[in-house]
């Protein structure tokens, strides 16, 4: 899985977890198992606000774009995030 972030001026949080191809964002469960290699689902298929981009699966990674709130005092690591390569299970860190 490859997670990119688009930093964006918000005072909400975001928090996600993931087990296999499946995200929890903010307490929501996004199942994304069936996309198969090669495919597209965009984003606008999907029911959540912080998923900004279509949803692709390359070379058996799955790639999206979460939209990153960033608060007035937001770090460089969050203003300027790097993409999250192949996170394991669990809590994903989510640049401060």
């Amino acid at each position: 899985m490859l997670i990119k972030f688009s930093p964006q001026r918000r005072d909400d949080t975001l928090a996600i977890s993931k087990r296999g191809d499946v995200l929890i964002i903010n307490g929501e469960r996004f199942d994304f198992r069936a996309v198969p290699e090669g495919a597209t689902l965009p984003a606008s298929a999907v029911d959540c606000e912080f998923i900004i981009g279509d949803i692709t699966r390359t070379g058996g990674e799955l790639i999206l774009t979460l939209l990153l709130p960033c608060g007035p005092d937001a770090t460089d690591a969050a203003n300027y995030p790097f993409d999250i390569v192949s996170p394991p299970d669990g809590t994903v860190s989510i640049p401060q």
